[in-house]
This record gives C-alpha cells, structure tokens and sequence, in this order.
C-alpha cells in the first residue's frame, strides 16, 4: 500500500521539528545548569547551545538518509 507509506513518511518528517528542538532545549537547559552550579555565566550555556546545533543537525541528516533510500 503506496498510500500508507508516505503518511508514515510525513509523519516521520514532521517529528524531526520536535525532536530539534528538544535537542536544543536540553542542550541550553544542560548548559544553564552547570553553568549556576559552576558559577560561571555563559560558558557552559554556550557549550550546550552548540551540542544541541550538533545533536540536531546529525538527527537530520540520519532521518533524511533514512527517507532518501528506495
């Protein structure tokens, strides 16, 4: 069934925005933390911000492969 596969592919495309953004949600929350446990302001919280960026971009592309194969 064609028509049930791309609704699965919709779907899977869609949830790549939430998955981003938690990435970059917990990558800043992460960096927050430390950075009031460390005392330092924004270092951390920079760091974080930037492995989150990370974390979201390799997500991407390992869906986008994933629904590029024939």
């Amino acid at each position: 069934m064609p028509d049930d596969r791309k609704r699965s592919d919709v779907s899977a495309l869609l949830g790549i925005g939430i998955v981003v953004a938690l990435c970059l949600v917990a990558g800043l929350g992460l960096g927050w933390v430390l950075d009031a446990a460390v005392g330092t302001t924004p270092v951390f919280l920079l760091v974080g911000l930037l492995l989150g960026i990370i974390a979201a971009g390799c997500y991407t592309v390992a869906e986008f492969r994933k629904q590029l194969k024939p």
